[in-house]
């Protein structure tokens, strides 16, 4: 039976990717009935501790674009592309990662992607170059974030086996960021210059690539103190979880546990900020950001409950046969976190769905840790939603997908990305932790 619900739950994560978008989750949703009704499987936990952190997350960071933050942060990210336009490869990847690092959300990407293609495309540069690796850091910058869903919940597992909060942060914030650097040097090298690129010059004859120019930015009364209130946010969530922390122990049996805590202080910056900055409360749910982050919490419910589902009533089987082989080879740890949230489709799910699992096999923490960025290969499949936009946004047609689906301008550099950011955190875990 374990062959047939496993191809269960293939198939269906299969038609969420082919609906695109939110209906990965509906079809998570589906997948676990037929597991429960049809197969007589227990249905896993709903991860709900995840969804909420989602949720409160995006409610401030809505919040925020509302009263003219985001705006704000791009209007900064486009005077320093401006300002160095020829090192845009490295810039521009430095400040998706930035963002998503701050907002625990790599939909931030969104709104610099066409800052991102237009100061690529008046320097002559190939505009596949900075946007790929770009989206790439987007994505992998929520396994370093503090307020991400996915490195809360990892944080909140591995305490037991003796690393902390601050342990994982110390280990994934330079981890990826010197992955992305080395990154971003490689895919500098990557395709024809953008003269040469056949496409682009046909698209240029037929007069289909416009320059639109620099961007006139009008600043709300309350831009920059939405982003303050924010950062004070972030702040306050990384300084309490280190004082709730087993290893500091500043506080002692807190009330308040700390994923509780991320709730609470993001909804109180998305009130402060409703209150400081004047913001339409009703305008919320129509900001992209807000649609986005409700979209990915549908997703993390679908697909990390079919996940959870499917393991723990394996978990015996999965034990016996992938027990040994992490023993062995515990690299194999960040093969298989890979080539899962190829199909999961987010950061949160793959961490909710395996790691508990690789854990519970005997694998190491610091082999888990040094694994974690491999959970952000949402990039393979040419479906995931930034990925797309930046494809739409280069009017050159050097950012593309190929007629064999995988040989897509992404692919490369993040495979590259990834592969780099497992090793740096192999190095960085056993010097840190």
């Amino acid at each position: 039976m374990i062959t047939v619900e496993l191809i269960i739950v293939l198939l269906a994560i299969y038609l969420g990717a082919r609906l695109g978008g939110i209906g990965i989750g509906f079809a998570g949703g589906f997948g676990v009935l037929v597991l429960t009704l049809g197969c007589q499987i227990k249905p896993g936990a709903i991860p709900f501790d995840v969804i909420e952190i989602i949720m409160a997350v995006i409610a401030a960071i809505a919040a925020m674009q509302v009263a003219g933050g985001m705006d704000y942060l791009v209007s900064l990210a486009e005077r320093l592309l401006r300002k160095h336009p020829r090192h845009i490869t490295f810039l521009a990847p430095l400040v998706t990662y930035l963002m998503t690092l701050l907002a625990g959300t790599g939909h931030t990407a969104f709104s610099t992607l066409p800052v991102i293609a237009e100061v690529a495309k008046e320097q002559g540069v190939r505009p596949s170059r900075p946007l790929s690796i770009a989206v790439v850091a987007s994505q992998i910058a929520i396994t370093a974030s503090p307020i991400s869903a996915a490195v809360v919940f990892f944080a909140g597992i591995l305490e037991p086996k003796g690393i902390s909060y601050l342990g994982l942060l110390a280990v994934a914030i330079p981890s990826t960021m010197v992955a992305i650097f080395i990154a971003a040097l490689i895919t500098n090298f990557l395709g024809k210059e953008l003269k040469d690129d056949a496409i682009y010059q046909a698209k240029l004859e037929k007069g289909e690539v416009t320059l639109r120019g620099a961007n006139v930015f009008e600043e709300k009364p309350g831009a920059k103190r939405s982003v303050l209130l924010f950062l004070l946010g972030i702040v306050a969530v990384v300084f309490y979880a280190t004082a709730i922390s087993d290893t500091v122990g500043l506080i002692s049996n807190p009330l308040l546990p700390r994923n509780e805590a991320i709730v609470v202080f993001m909804l109180t910056v998305a009130t402060l900020i409703c209150v400081s900055c004047k913001v339409d409360t009703s305008e919320i749910l129509s900001a992209s950001t807000f649609k986005s982050g409700m979209s990915a919490c549908i997703c993390v419910l679908g697909v990390a409950w079919l996940g959870d589902t499917f393991v723990k009533a394996h978990i015996d089987d999965i034990q016996t046969v992938a027990g040994d082989l992490l023993q062995s080879y515990p690299w194999m740890l960040a093969v298989v976190l890979f080539f899962a949230s190829t199909l999961l489709y987010s950061q949160a799910a793959t961490a909710k769905a395996l790691m508990p699992a690789a854990l519970m096999l005997g694998v190491s923490p610091v082999t888990a840790v040094a694994s974690f960025a491999a959970v952000s290969a949402l990039f393979v499949l040419p479906t995931y939603p930034t990925l797309l936009a930046a494809v739409e946004m280069d009017d050159t047609g050097s950012t593309r997908i190929g007629k064999f689906v995988f040989n897509h301008s992404f692919l490369i550099p993040g495979v590259i990305a990834i592969v780099l950011s497992v090793l740096a955190g192999f190095i960085f875990g056993h010097l840190i932790l």
